[in-house]
């Protein structure tokens, strides 16, 4: 079951209705327009269904859901809108289907007549399978399994990337600078266009007066142009507001450009950025960004789950990234955005469509199952012996001498107990750098190397001049090398602030010396 509970359009719909949704969309000037779709993959509209948005075949609003029967089991994986507003979907066999507002081509029929139900955008498209949508407010983009993009419809700022300002009725491939580049992202403003490549580049193409294609100037763009500030920086998401821009990166940091006069950049004040400026997130680690073209909001999530908001929320200006109660990014705009769309199309995977990684995750320290227990801390943790054997194997030599179902854990935390076997069902650790040098000792002593890497790598995400000692320490008791050479530069690139901090004056004489002595050859204490 999707909850959908926090956007009015669905208030009406009987519990055993909302029971069935699997994906959902809400749209329109007044967040009063919806699409969903069942476990049984039929489709459903309501609403006030302005331009014929709903796709019913009539201009009629409607309060209770009314099926779309030509797009019933068609399986949805992408799905677009504008402000017309117009509707575009991709599918799961790669087939596009368009609706609603036509008055600038953005159906990409070769019209300008309204549509009142989904209709297949076949013009060059036919041979090529479409793996996601985004709309502007008049335009529309869509991605191919080859990393082709490809555009049509309103066209006054150069948004569909032709190199011209003159309408596009029908999709045309966009080419410029991004032939025989393999696109991997997309995302619309209102009247701009972002694509990301697999190479972790990304450009922008549009209306700029707002500096939302982050090229350090104000002038709209007819073709694709590589954003050169982030030269060196690996993009792996895009997502665009009403006139600004978000990029997350590899290593998890969030990049804003655009328009700024509510605090949508989250950069602490109003001013716009032309070019894009990194946004201080408090040394977390971002996995999402979200933004939509209808809004001035901006969204993020954590590595630990936890979403942060900034920019228009609820009228006031937020000017810099707000930590929320909220456990996803679609909360924000259900109860902050203006209108409260949502920024994509909301999915769930219902216990039939969990993949294996999935599956595994939802069953760790589930009693239902299991058949074993730790004991930590006075803690029980419960898990599956033959995933552990699978995983690891200090518990394959373990679990084959012992038929125990509990086993008690003295040497480690429950904290860093738990994370550790979360680890060996997810493959991910979510622990702040602090712990996860307790989670690199059990590693250590287990031998567990991937475990030992990615505790490296948490910890070198969350070095500060405060902790630098400390961790050079635990790098150094543990054996790891890289990180321990990884902190050894970071303090000696603060060595000022480093060297006032409580922990180095509470260092280890043996190591404070070996620091003295390597710093002083890196010619740290010159003038």
């Amino acid at each position: 079951m999707l909850d959908v509970g926090k956007w009015p359009v669905f208030a009406l719909l009987p519990p055993e209705e909302l029971r069935l949704i699997r994906q959902a969309c809400v749209f329109g000037s007044a967040a009063n327009e919806a699409l969903y779709v069942t476990v049984n993959d039929e489709v459903f509209a309501l609403g006030t269904n302005c331009s014929g948005c709903l796709g019913l075949g009539d201009l009629q609003s409607t309060i209770e859901p009314r099926r779309i029967d030509v797009l019933c089991g068609k399986k949805i994986v992408s799905l677009s809108y504008g402000t017309g507003p117009h509707v575009v979907i991709a599918t799961a066999d790669g087939e596009v289907f368009a609706w609603g507002h036509n008055g600038y081509s953005q159906l990409g029929n070769g019209t300008t007549n309204h549509g009142l139900t989904p209709a297949l955008v076949s013009t060059n498209l036919l041979s090529k399978r479409v793996t996601d949508v985004a709309c502007g407010s008049h335009h529309t983009i869509a991605l191919t399994t080859d990393g082709e993009v490809y555009a049509w419809g309103y066209n006054n700022s150069g948004q569909v990337g032709s190199g011209s300002t003159a309408n596009q009725p029908t999709p045309r491939r966009v080419s410029s600078c991004l032939q025989n580049k393999v696109v991997v992202n997309i995302a619309c403003g209102q009247l701009c266009s972002m694509a990301v490549l697999d190479n972790g580049e990304i450009y922008g193409w549009g209306y700029n007066c707002n500096g939302q294609l982050g090229l350090g100037n104000n002038g709209n763009q007819q073709t694709p142009c590589r954003i050169a500030a982030l030269q060196g920086v690996n993009i792996v998401q895009v997502a665009c507001g009403y006139a600004h821009t978000l990029a997350l990166t590899d290593e998890g940091l969030v990049y804003a450009w655009g328009a700024n006069s509510y605090g949508q950049l989250g950069t602490g004040n109003k001013s716009n950025q032309a070019l894009p400026t990194l946004i201080n997130t408090e040394k977390e680690r971002m996995v999402e960004v979200a933004a939509c073209h209808t809004s001035h909001t901006s969204a993020a999530k954590t590595q630990s789950g936890q979403v942060l908001m900034w920019g228009q929320c609820r009228g006031q200006a937020v000017a810099s990234p707000h930590l929320t109660h909220f456990s996803s990014t679609d909360d924000v705009f259900a109860c902050f955005a203006t209108p409260a769309v949502t920024w994509h199309l909301l999915s769930v995977d219902g216990d039939d469509y969990l993949t294996v990684a999935q599956s595994l995750k939802k069953e760790f320290d589930s009693p239902e199952i299991s058949d074993l227990k730790f004991l930590v801390d006075g803690k029980c943790i419960h898990v599956h012996k033959a995933l552990l054997k699978i995983r690891c194997e200090h518990f394959r030599a373990l679990l084959n001498e012992t038929e125990e179902d509990a086993i008690e854990i003295h040497q480690f935390s429950y904290l860093v107990y738990r994370a550790f076997l979360e680890y060996l069902y997810t493959d991910t650790i979510s622990l702040p750098p602090e712990d996860a040098i307790g989670l690199l000792d059990l590693a250590t002593f287990y031998r567990e190397m991937r475990l030992k890497r990615l505790c490296q790598e948490t910890i070198k995400r969350g070095i500060s001049e405060e902790n630098a000692i400390t961790l050079l320490s635990a790098a150094v008791k543990y054996e790891a090398r890289d990180l321990e050479e990884f902190c050894f530069k970071f303090c000696v690139n603060h060595l000022t602030a480093v060297t006032q901090t409580q922990a180095f004056a509470n260092m280890d004489h043996d190591l404070l010396k070996n620091f003295i002595s390597k710093a002083s050859r890196y010619g740290a204490f010159k003038n």
